[in-house]
């Protein structure tokens, strides 16, 4: 208070301030996080050296502690309250605690936080008066068009900074953990076309074909007639002059088409890295039309993310936190099964499967090195597609590689075929697939 009774807004908003650094620095000492924090006022609080997470905003701090979630975490992130110096989020991720939540909430004087309330509800008022990040997703099942626009049609060039000179956007496969990710890429799609069993002249359908990679791969290397359709309208575009550049439009076409609208037959269908936007509400129609697409003796390969089972379908249903934001901000309506539910849907449709390969540390590492890729050319991305997006886009990399490399995802490659009786369109053995050069 001023002499006369005059209220002093910013010495009440100063002493806030002084209140949440205190517990902040409590909130430190108690969790022990293993890297550094910075405070707005310039103190650091834990580790000495090394990457720091540095919080400039004290509102902002306040409006997320006010109502914690990974949205409003997600979006200070966004606007760069929350940053990074001396370091990546993934050197922040491998200093973490290891301690779990409950031990965490422990180490914390809840009367210390109960009396910092009135100073947490002044701070975020502040901040919530200023300009935030847009968050929001596409609000539409992940296998329509909106959605499929909202993550793909981002801009192609911005994915041109951090992908391979193919533009494969999905799991490579290494034959050792190095860092050549066009060659993980090249060998992921050889990898696809062996074990599809490609035959010069067969008819390929490849369903949500990017940038036409795996069709221009195999039309090239095996002599196929490709087909490919997709629903983004950048990657159409972009696909039909790759294929035009590379000579094989006599010999591959695309649609911008779903895949209900579909016909057959063909002899080997891919699907790789698109089953996560059907939904599970779709998965029975999806399964229907891609046996009815298949001839007979014909080779299925699908490629998915997946989520390990839980004990009830109850429980697999219920998302975390983490997943429910991955959703809604990058693959809005997205849905990953686990992989005993796709098996049991394939044969439900007819489909007997052959083969099954997790290739989840294959991701970790493909994901890993977009993010590093990405990081790497900052500023070209940003003028790109808006330092929000960005960093946005840097967070969801990263976080994917942490849980791929830690198995709370996975990723698997299922090859089926249409049953009948008789013998398999398969070898006795798959020797050949890994010992051909």
């Amino acid at each position: 208070m001023l002499a006369g009774g005059v209220f002093d807004e910013a010495n009440v908003d100063m002493k806030a301030e002084d209140r949440l650094a205190k517990v902040s620095e409590d909130f430190v000492a108690a969790i022990d996080p293993g890297f550094g924090v910075v405070l707005w006022n310039g103190s650091r609080l834990g580790a000495k050296a090394g990457p720091a997470l540095v919080i400039d905003d004290p509102a902002a701090l306040a409006w997320l502690l006010l109502r914690p979630s990974v949205e409003r975490a997600v979006s200070l992130w966004m606007t760069k309250a929350l940053r990074i110096e001396g370091g990546s989020l993934f050197d922040i991720a491998a200093l973490r605690p290891r301690m779990k939540t409950r031990a965490i909430l422990k180490g914390i004087d809840k009367r210390s936080i109960l009396a910092l309330m009135p100073s947490l509800i002044r701070l975020s008022s502040q901040y919530r008066s200023r300009p935030s990040a847009t968050i929001a997703g596409a609000e539409a099942s992940g296998s329509t068009a909106e959605a499929i626009r909202h993550h793909y049609d981002v801009s192609n060039a911005f994915y041109e900074l951090f992908l391979d000179e193919r533009l494969v956007y999905s799991c490579a496969y290494f034959d050792g953990w190095h860092d050549d990710l066009d060659k993980a890429q090249f060998d992921k799609l050889e990898m696809i076309c062996r074990k599809l069993r490609l035959k010069p002249g067969e008819r390929l359908l490849d369903i949500g074909c990017g940038w036409g990679a795996l069709l221009i791969h195999a039309a090239s290397r095996h002599g196929i007639v490709g087909h490919g359709v997709t629903l983004s309208q950048a990657q159409f575009d972009l696909a039909s002059e790759r294929v035009r550049a590379a000579g094989l439009q006599d010999r591959i076409t695309l649609e911008l088409k779903p895949f209900q609208a579909l016909s057959g037959p063909f002899d080997k269908i891919a699907s790789i890295g698109m089953f996560e936007h059907v939904g599970f509400a779709h998965h029975d129609e999806y399964f229907a039309k891609v046996h009815g697409l298949l001839a007979p003796g014909g080779l299925y390969l699908h490629h998915a993310i997946a989520r390990p089972a839980k004990k009830t379908a109850r429980a697999f249903r219920k998302k975390s936190a983490e997943y429910a934001a991955l959703v809604k901000l990058i693959f809005p309506g997205g849905e990953l099964d686990f992989i005993g539910h796709s098996l049991e849907r394939l044969e439900a449709h007819r489909f007997e499967v052959h083969d099954v390969e997790n290739w989840r540390e294959h991701y970790g590492r493909t994901c890993r090195l977009w993010a590093d890729r990405l990081d790497a050319r900052y500023e070209e991305a940003a003028r790109l597609v808006g330092e929000q997006k960005l960093r946005l886009w840097l967070l969801y990399l990263t976080g994917c590689a942490l849980a791929f490399e830690r198995g709370t995802v996975m990723i698997y490659q299922t090859v089926a075929s249409r049953r009948f009786k008789g013998p398999s369109p398969l070898p006795p053995t798959r020797r050949d697939l890994y010992e051909a050069g």
